[in-house]
């Protein structure tokens, strides 16, 4: 039985309930990331004993998953799309605000499909986007590829935000502390693709890095729609 079928139990001097339990997991983990939140820490800021929580919650495997449920609430799109590739875009760029207001969300995706309300709605909502436009399996496999995209990259930009956290050190100041160490090595001329990307690239922030790649793997998904089948 999950977390969501489960009944709560009776109300009893502290009033609790799970709504309540996770906002202040969620509070916690937004402070200080998943390593914050305990039932002990999470029932000390709802002043009630750490035993009382284990009437509404199990484990804390159960809190993260009503936790990242409570979450996905905020990534489902407020309005109809005009179409899949509108539907799969506002998704994945509704997911990466989501995750940049929540950054332990990043730990948490792509692992075994939510299966709270919210979850399914999110699961539901993409699906329906592209059903009728290819059979099942093609629809499954265009549904992972964007999903793989797009935490890959969201997990990448939240790892550049803690680094810079911990280090003191924005991206720009990084990369001059660095800069010596990098030019000597290709100098040497043993990495010419990489001193090209270093010397004739262009260096673009985060958003404009996902939109791209996004739009890329959105083209890619739209030519296997429109193949004709093998």
């Amino acid at each position: 039985m999950t977390v969501w079928d489960r009944p709560e139990p009776p109300t009893r001097p502290v009033p609790l309930d799970r709504e309540r339990i996770v906002a202040a997991a969620i509070a916690l983990a937004d402070e200080g990331g998943l390593e914050a939140v305990s039932l002990r820490k999470v029932a000390a800021r709802l002043s009630a004993g750490p035993m009382r929580l284990y009437g509404y919650i199990s484990t804390k495997e159960e809190l993260f998953d009503l936790m990242v449920d409570e979450v996905q609430a905020e990534i489902l799109p407020e309005g109809q799309p005009g179409d899949w590739r509108e539907a799969l875009h506002t998704l994945a760029h509704r997911t990466r605000r989501a995750a940049l207001r929540h950054e332990w969300l990043a730990d948490l995706l792509g692992g075994r499909p939510a299966l709270g309300p919210n979850g399914l709605a999110v699961a539901e909502a993409t699906l329906a986007a592209l059903d009728g436009l290819a059979d099942v399996d093609t629809v499954m496999r265009a549904v992972e590829t964007v999903s793989a995209y797009s935490t890959g990259a969201i997990r990448r930009e939240i790892a550049d935000l803690r680094a810079e956290r911990a280090t003191g050190l924005s991206k720009r100041d990084w990369q001059r502390a660095r800069g010596p160490h990098m030019t000597r090595m290709l100098a040497t001329g043993r990495f010419p693709a990489l001193a090209r990307a270093v010397y004739d690239g262009t260096d673009v922030d985060a958003e404009a890095s996902f939109a791209t790649g996004l739009d890329w793997v959105l083209d890619a998904v739209a030519d296997r729609l429109t193949r004709p089948p093998a």
